[in-house]
């Protein structure tokens, strides 16, 4: 599986960062009904492997995040994870995911960070962090690099989605606005739109 497949017709990205499995199971399944996203779990503690593997085992596509060593990647190809995101270029950790048969999201923020990604073979990319990078980055870096796929992450919200898929990104990377009471639904509102 690929990105082009993961986020075809998805522009959302759920980051559930350190949620809880009974809110995490609720959280992602609003998201999978949707139809509107794909999940990601950052697995930065034993607690959120397991989370992973709860929801990773329900049969939807799961991604782990935060995913910063080819000893990481191991342990969320053996969680069942689809997918692996990381904040930022690292060429072995693109290469063990790839290894791994799974699809390799790294984090970028300049232009050489996108150029580095895009020759490891990562064709999407996340634009992190996309609220202090801005709209404009992703306009302005389209340019050269036309055949990239942005995940703007990082500072987004309903009140800004918009701004970030007119300016070019494919998809949304949206995790604090997402767990908070009330943010899942405005969001999906405003994709919906």
């Amino acid at each position: 599986m690929t990105f082009d497949d993961l986020l075809a017709g998805r522009p959302l990205v759920a980051i559930l960062r350190g949620v809880p499995l009974a809110r995490a199971v609720e959280l992602a399944t609003a998201v999978w009904e949707s139809g509107l996203g794909v999940v990601e779990v950052p697995i930065q503690t034993g607690e959120a492997v397991d989370v992973l593997r709860d929801l990773a085992s329900r049969g939807t596509p799961v991604g782990a995040g935060t995913v910063r060593s080819p000893g990481q990647v191991a342990i969320a190809a053996a969680a069942g994870a689809a997918f692996t995101v990381a904040p930022g270029f690292d060429a072995e950790v693109a290469r063990a995911s790839h290894d791994a048969g799974l699809p390799h999201l790294p984090g970028v923020a300049t232009a050489t960070d996108v150029h580095h990604a895009l020759r490891a073979g990562c064709g999407w990319l996340k634009a992190f962090p996309a609220g202090s990078l801005g709209p404009g980055w992703l306009r302005e870096l389209r340019g050269p690099f036309p055949e990239a796929r942005f995940v703007a992450t990082g500072g987004i919200g309903a009140h800004n989605a918009r701004d970030y898929l007119g300016a070019g990104a494919a998809a949304l990377g949206v995790g604090g606005a997402v767990t908070r009471d009330g943010g899942l639904a405005a969001l999906l509102d405003v994709l919906r739109r």
